[in-house]
This record gives C-alpha cells, structure tokens and sequence, in this order.
C-alpha cells in the first residue's frame, strides 16, 4: 500500500533529525578528543606559548672585571715664572696642545739684559786687574832671583794674584746667573700636553710668585693652581698623551691582578663612556698602589692609554673594564635565558614535542649578552630565551625564533645590557 504524502514528509524529518545528533554526536567526540590530548592548568585546556628560544654552545669567553674610574694626566704642571718682571706676551693659545719646550710667553728682558751687562763689565775689570797683577809678580821673581827684592813682598804679590783670581770666578759666576735669568723672561712648556685657560693676561706684573695683583676669571676658576700653590701661573699644562686612569677593585679581586703585575704582565683595560654604550680608549694596567684602603676595603690601580684621539679628558669619570682572563670553550647561553627566582638559578630545557623542563644550573662569568653556564647544561641543548615568566615545569611551549647562543639577536642587544651582564658575571 503506497505511503501518503503526509507519512513521506514525517520520514524524512525523521531522518534528518538523526543526521544532525548524530553530526553533533561526532564533533562533540572530536572536540574532547583534541582537548584530551592538550596541556591542561587548573582543569582547562592551555595552549602552546609562544617563546624564543637558542642553543647553548662552547665558546671562548673573556673575563672581565669593573670598575668607576677617573681620568687623570701622566703630569699637572703649573708654569710659574722664575724672574719678576712685566709680562710682556702669551704666546700659547688656551686649550690647545703644546710640545716640551715651546714659547709660552714672554717677560721684558730690557731689565735683565742691563744687569748682565753690568755683571761682564764688572768681570772684565777683574780679569785686567789679574793681567796687572800676575805681571807685577813676574817681576817681583825675577828681582827675588837677583836677590834685589825682598821675598815679603813676592809672597804678599802671590796673594793678591789669587785673589784676583777669585773675584774673576765669582765675576763669571754673575754674569752666567745673570744670563740665566735673562733666558728666563722666556717662558717655555716644560712638558709635552693640553694647555688650560689662561690665567693671567699680557701686561700684568708678575713675580716668582706668580701675577702681582688683579687676575682674570681663568685665574679664580683655576682651582688646582690655586689650592696647590697660593699665586698664580702663567699656564697650567695637563701631560695627556699618554694620559692615566685610576680606579680601585675589591680586595676580594686584586690578587689575580697583581699576580699578573708580578709576572710582568700588563692585563688589557677598557675604558667607556659613563652611559656605557661606548668605548672610548683601549690601554693596559701598569701599577698598583703599595697598600688597601682600609675604609673601603679597594686596592687603587692605574692604567696608560696612547689617547691619540683625546677621548679621554682630565677628570672625567669613565666606566672601566679590566680583562682578567679567557675562559676556553665555555658553554654559554644568552643572558636572558638565566632565570632566578625560588628554585634558585634555572633555565628552561625544550624536549621533545615542545614540553620544557625547569632545570637548575650554575652560572660563571657573562660578557656581551652572554653567561657561562659551568654545571647542569650540555652544549646542544636548546633553552628558552624569552617568556620564562609564562612557564612551568612540564609547559608545552611554541618556538616561534630560534637564535644560536650569541647569535644576531644577543650581538644586537645594546652595550648597557652587555654592561650589566659582565657585571653579574664578576659578582659570580
């Protein structure tokens, strides 16, 4: 018996009705399937993070120590005249450079050049009075061999020729000082190196002391000159080519400096700018004081730099790197894969299908962006760098950049992250 049309339609809602439970049926099943095979925190299903991650490697990495240093001159010379007179010209030009032995300035010499006029006449006097008397004594010989002179009066002759010869000595001897003098109104560098502010103008009087009277400002900004001597120069000349950094280290990290110093080693230092983004000047340790602070517990230490280019300025600070020693083939990761925190030193170990490990380490010497990881890490492995803050022991994590330790990414990182890196790594 054919069905009717109404029975037809019934049918096939029927059917249609089992399809969709039964298509609901299959994606709840597919859904909970996936969720099942998801890492899950706190009942719900996390997906993978996103990290960065690199690969720790053997390298050869240098050890540094630091330290806040001061930037002083080889030699501080305050040119102070040695004769008094009118200060007739300054020939140097402020702030400029000046080699050992040229014309600073100049003093009038009319005064001096009289003197030692007057100290050769007054010589050439007494060597015609010893020419006068040493012929007088040849005679007075000559008669005490005839026998027609008494011998008193050749011996008081003999006297008076000595004498002579005396005062001729100290005649000369005054008109040498006299002509010293004289060269003395010209002032000259005693030193090679950077010339300072003028501190007295042309036309002042001046004495051994230095200028009578007023000055200019140069003068009284002039400290050094002032705090050391009372009076005033007539240049201050700062020795800078080489030029010196002093700076102090712990005594806790002297010794193996001064082992090197011993074995006549001079370890190379680094000296940077104070916001640490720049080097300035690479020279060498050469000398260390002869006794610790014992207030701060530092050794003081000096190092040379050519300092061709004048980067390094008198009194500047300057942030010092002094190289201690290399560490060959070290295992090494970037910096920012070091975690600290409660489980003490850790790093994250990706393993197989992306779950990390939290894996305690020790850590020795950092430098550019890099640490040295001396026990708990194999080169080969690969860490995260970056989201450690995001994870725990058994995460799932997705690498989404992977760098080689000290690889584009750490060498790109700026030198004030290197700085506080090699710093961590000293206090290791």
């Amino acid at each position: 018996m054919p069905f009717s049309l109404a029975q037809s339609s019934a049918t096939a809602r029927r059917v249609g009705i089992l399809g969709a439970l039964l298509g609901t049926a299959l994606l709840v099943y597919a859904v909970s399937g996936h969720a099942q095979r998801m890492p899950r925190h706190g009942g719900m299903a996390v997906p993978p993070q996103p990290v960065t991650a690199a690969v720790a490697r053997r390298a050869n990495l240098p050890v540094w120590l630091s330290a806040l240093g001061t930037v002083t001159p080889r030699a501080l010379v305050n040119v102070m005249p040695r004769v008094g007179g009118l200060l007739q010209s300054v020939d140097y030009h402020q702030g400029e450079l000046v080699r050992r032995g040229q014309l600073l300035a100049r003093i009038d010499p009319a005064p001096l050049r009289i003197a030692l006029e007057q100290a050769r006449a007054q010589l050439a006097q007494a060597r015609a009075q010893l020419a006068g008397a040493r012929g007088d004594l040849a005679r007075y010989e000559t008669l005490l061999a005839q026998n027609s002179i008494a011998a008193q009066q050749v011996a008081d002759q003999r006297a008076t020729v000595a004498q002579l010869a005396a005062t001729v000595q100290a005649d000369q001897a005054a008109v040498d000082a006299a002509a010293l003098q004289l060269s003395w109104t010209r002032i000259t560098a005693p030193v090679s190196g950077l010339a300072g502010l003028r501190p007295v103008d042309a036309g002042n009087m001046l004495s051994t002391g230095g200028a009578i009277g007023a000055t200019n400002a140069a003068a009284a900004a002039n400290a050094t000159a002032g705090a050391a001597t009372g009076s005033t120069p007539v240049a201050v000349i700062a020795q800078v080519q080489p030029i010196d950094v002093a700076f102090a280290l712990p005594q806790q990290q002297v010794q193996a400096v001064l082992e090197q110093l011993r074995a006549a080693r001079r370890p190379t230092v680094q000296a940077w700018d104070s916001t640490r983004s720049r080097e300035l000047a690479a020279g060498s340790l050469y000398a260390a004081d002869n006794r610790i602070d014992t207030s701060t517990g530092t050794l003081m230490l000096r190092a040379e730099f050519a300092n061709r280019d004048l980067a390094l300025y008198p009194n500047q600070f300057v942030d010092v790197r002094v190289l201690l020693r290399t560490i060959e083939g070290a295992v090494v990761v970037p910096t920012t894969a070091v975690g600290v925190g409660a489980p003490g030193t850790y790093v994250y170990v990706i393993g197989a299908a992306g779950k990390v490990a939290l894996r305690r380490v020790t850590t020795g010497a950092a430098d550019a962006g890099l640490t040295q990881i001396t026990s708990g890490l194999a080169a080969g492995e690969r860490v995260v760098t970056d989201g450690l803050d995001r994870l725990h022991d058994g995460s799932v994590v997705r690498v989404v950049q992977a760098a080689g330790a000290g690889g584009a990414a750490a060498r790109a990182a700026p030198a004030a992250a290197s700085s506080r890196a090699h710093r961590s790594g000293d206090r290791s």
